[in-house]
């Protein structure tokens, strides 16, 4: 059994290859730095990779099993079956935390293709699933008071050029690339436009901009519908505020009464500036806000 990891800030910041505890890895629990694949792995090279990222909340996972679904869908759409069902996964999930006993924390699985064929083409190779469980905090440090954002030179591309709704590895390069950018800049994170121009999201959240007391959004078809996202679009909804999907603008943002990020990392977000026009944190993101900490920490 490991020893209970702690959230203390010497624990939050070791390596992630050099920390204590287990991780699932294809149907057994192993020593945590013992937890490794090969360099000639498909994965490492082609990006045939798809993972999740699910929040632990007093030692609950929030909305688990809708995620062990899309990690399901989302290796289909890259044209590999998981070797095990998605409630499999969510209890591969469960016996990991009851071994990490981690109360507030993060949890990523991921799946992979294999080291059987160097190629292309990697009809053949296993399928190998990981779960990792750690202590984490906030994920913007500034949450309360707002994020500053960049505009990021690249561009979510167009539904027909990428297996878009998937959370899949190789759709995070120009994730990182943009953050890297905006950080190297100042800001906390950068926001993306589609391959048309328009508004889609930051680095790793949706967005959301409040309007005359209506939240606008744009509809996801560039870019992952997240499980946050329609979360808070419910909670919106049970509070009586209109929700409208549609095509967003850059030059609508800067008229926005206020504008929010979300997503399993970023929670509810408020934004307090894009390249310099200023935002404040207005009552509509602040309801939300404790909305949905209320509910993700329902008993």
């Amino acid at each position: 059994m490991a020893a209970e990891i702690t959230t203390s800030d010497a624990a939050l910041n070791l390596p992630y290859d050099d920390r204590d505890g287990v991780i699932w890895f294809d149907g057994e629990l192993v020593q945590w730095r013992d937890a490794k694949l090969h360099v000639l792995s498909h994965g490492l090279h082609y990006a045939s990779c798809v993972f999740e990222g699910i929040r632990i909340y007093d030692s609950r996972a929030f909305k688990l099993d809708e995620h062990a679904e899309r990690l399901m869908a989302s290796a289909r759409a890259l044209g590999f079956e998981l070797p095990m069902s998605a409630e499999a996964v969510s209890a591969a999930i469960r016996e990991t935390m009851a071994v990490q006993k981690i109360e507030n924390g993060y949890i990523r699985p991921v799946a992979w293709r294999g080291s059987e064929m160097m190629g292309v083409s990697a009809q053949h190779n296993t399928i190998h699933v990981a779960i990792a469980i750690w202590a984490w905090g906030t994920y913007f440090k500034d949450r309360e008071q707002g994020i500053r954002m960049k505009l990021s030179p690249w561009r979510r591309p167009a539904p027909d050029t990428a297996p878009v709704q998937s959370k899949a590895a190789g759709l995070y390069m120009i994730c990182t690339l943009s953050k890297h950018l905006a950080e190297a800049e100042g800001y906390h994170d950068a926001l993306m436009l589609d391959w048309r121009g328009q508004v889609a999201e930051a680095t790793g959240a949706n967005l959301f901009m409040v309007k005359d007391g209506a939240l606008h959004t744009p509809p996801p078809d560039c870019f992952l519908d997240g499980i946050t996202r329609r979360t808070v679009m419910a909670l919106a909804r049970e509070a009586q505020i209109e929700v409208i999907e549609r095509p967003i603008e850059l030059d609508e943002l800067w008229q926005a009464d206020e504008l929010f990020l979300t997503g399993t990392a970023a929670e509810v977000t408020p934004i307090s500036e894009i390249e310099g026009h200023g935002f404040t944190v207005g009552p509509v993101t602040g309801q939300l806000m404790a909305d949905y900490d209320a509910e993700v920490h329902k008993p």
